[in-house]
């Protein structure tokens, strides 16, 4: 059983458009409005290839209702702890070559009471958990140090604990040892001080993260690919999507199928490029389902450290 957290959960509502100009009126085409937030999101993708997984989430206000009505259509097992802020929406425009411009709202403030409200009910969960995903943004004035403060608590009760989120949020959780960070490239340049140009400096942002704590980290490279450093091994893979739709959620299914296949190693790591690809080229925030992920297009390479990132990755 894996357990995720997500502290600023949303109504995620992604529009399709031919193209964007500023200061105009754009006509929509198709619009997907899916529940929202990066622990949500893993535990969708998990439903959708049958692995067992409960979310723990507070919610608000009559967005937040709306948001738990969408997660029992989609039939997700979860703890709902109540809060007394509405729950944020977030609006992404979707072009055809795949580029998202994201809106995201701040999300409301959560009391220490609340907070500690929402720790309790995944340690009253931790019974039948190996992992718990503690991810996504922290809710406005929730202390900067909150995810290192749940990872200590988490640990302590058994659980293996997996971070992504960004940052100082994601700095600060590193000096609590995660088992598991999963940050993309823009995130390890945030928590580095310097934006990895070729892989070599991507892998070499990766081992700070571990050098300041993280047992091991999974890092995704856009198009690129993605990165697994652990315990004195490296991985590196690629998985090209062809028609790539929307990269929303993309990170979360990553972490999703990580986590399914064992959270270790060479294996995982191609399943995890498996269903990222896949939901790149899912409309939205879709998550793949069996009949989605292709694993034949995963390429498990040598790293070359002069190969360079690719602009935007």
């Amino acid at each position: 059983m894996i357990l995720t957290l997500t502290l600023n959960p949303s109504l995620d509502r992604t529009i399709e458009v031919a193209s964007l100009a500023r200061g105009s009126v754009i006509r929509a085409g198709t619009a997907h409005l899916d529940p929202g937030g990066k622990g949500v999101n893993v535990c969708r993708a998990l439903l959708a290839n049958d692995i067992g997984s409960r979310a723990v989430v507070p919610y608000g206000g009559a967005e937040g209702q709306q948001l738990l009505d969408l997660l029992s259509v989609e039939g997700i097992d979860m703890i709902a702890v109540p809060v007394s802020g509405p729950t944020r929406s977030n609006v992404a425009l979707a072009e055809p070559d795949g580029t998202i411009t994201k809106i995201n709202e701040p999300g409301t403030a959560l009391s220490a009471e609340e907070v500690d409200a929402v720790a309790e009910a995944v340690l009253a969960a931790a019974h039948s958990a190996d992992w718990v995903v503690a991810s996504g943004s922290l809710p406005p004035g929730v202390p900067v140090d909150m995810y290192a403060r749940l990872c200590r608590r988490f640990a302590s009760a058994g659980l293996n604990v997996a971070i992504d989120t960004s940052g100082p949020a994601l700095v600060s959780a590193l000096a609590s040892a995660p088992a598991l960070v999963k940050p993309n490239r823009e995130e390890l340049a945030e928590a580095t001080g310097s934006a990895p140009r070729t892989l070599g400096e991507a892998l070499d942002a990766a081992g700070k993260l571990r050098a300041l704590g993280a047992d091991a980290v999974l890092a995704s490279l856009g198009p690129d690919g993605a990165i697994l450093v652990e315990d004195g091994r490296t991985w590196y893979g690629r998985c090209p999507v062809p028609e790539p739709r929307s990269t929303v959620g993309a990170g979360d299914a990553m972490l999703a199928g990580f986590l399914a296949a064992g959270a270790h190693g060479e294996a995982a790591l191609a399943e995890a490029l498996a269903w990222a690809s896949a939901a790149v080229s899912l409309p939205g925030s879709r998550m793949p389902g069996p009949t989605d992920i292709r694993r034949e297009g995963v390429r498990i390479l040598q790293p070359d450290p002069t190969q360079p990132l690719m602009s935007g990755g």
